[in-house]
């Protein structure tokens, strides 16, 4: 099915991005995206009642319908009615949290080509309005997750609009964000990173719940 973006260009789904686990991981977890790990940490998250936090959905326009059977109706041309915001939303110990999850291949620098403006602006609003906005990245060759607040993203985003480098080193994401060890349950804990973000931050003392 081909599913295209307001503009008209064709939307490439980023799990093509995704690469396989590690051997040293178990089984269950190989092969799984970004995405696949934080819908799980997320319904861990609800399970337990520590969040509520889901993928948003995104309306889409249908505009051509194959009919292979009676029974049946494929749907082969679809365009996104808006563009999207952000990925992820929700509410945590009554803060508004809204979220980006990026996978790289690149074991060196985060592109920051795989942001788009209006998501920076989205994220900038919510951040502005008292929201705990913020990105989890993910380097898919190296294994390694980390939560980059919004506050530290947009320095390094300014900095490319002024003609700066188009990536955030390696070295910079190490040195403004916290990074996740994968886990089991739940998978990716990152709301334990974005306490210690919080309280740094603004001073506030988050009450830890037991995952």
């Amino acid at each position: 099915m081909a599913i295209r973006y307001p503009n008209g260009k064709k939307y490439t789904p980023a799990t093509a991005n995704a690469v396989a686990k590690p051997a040293s991981l178990s089984f269950s977890n190989r092969g799984k995206t970004l995405e696949d790990e934080l819908n799980d940490s997320n319904e861990y998250y609800t399970s337990r009642g520590i969040a509520v936090i889901h993928k948003k959905p995104v309306p889409i326009q249908i505009v051509n319908v194959r009919y292979p059977a009676r029974s049946a109706a494929v749907i082969t041309e679809a365009y996104f009615k808006t563009a999207s915001t952000t990925d992820y939303n929700g509410v945590w110990q009554g803060k508004y949290v809204d979220f980006e999850a990026k996978e790289t291949k690149n074991k060196t620098s985060f592109p920051l080509q795989n942001i788009h403006d209006h998501q920076v602006d989205h994220m900038s609003q919510v951040h502005e309005q008292g929201g705990i906005a913020f990105l989890i990245i993910r380097f898919s060759l190296l294994d390694r997750y980390f939560v980059l607040p919004f506050k530290k993203f947009i320095e390094k985003w300014t900095r490319m609009i002024d003609g700066g480098r188009k990536s955030i080193t390696l070295a910079e994401v190490e040195e403004m964000s916290v990074e996740i060890q994968p886990g089991y349950q739940p998978r990716l804990d990152y709301l334990q990173a974005l306490t210690g973000i919080v309280e740094q931050t603004t001073g506030e003392r988050i009450e830890r719940q037991e995952s």
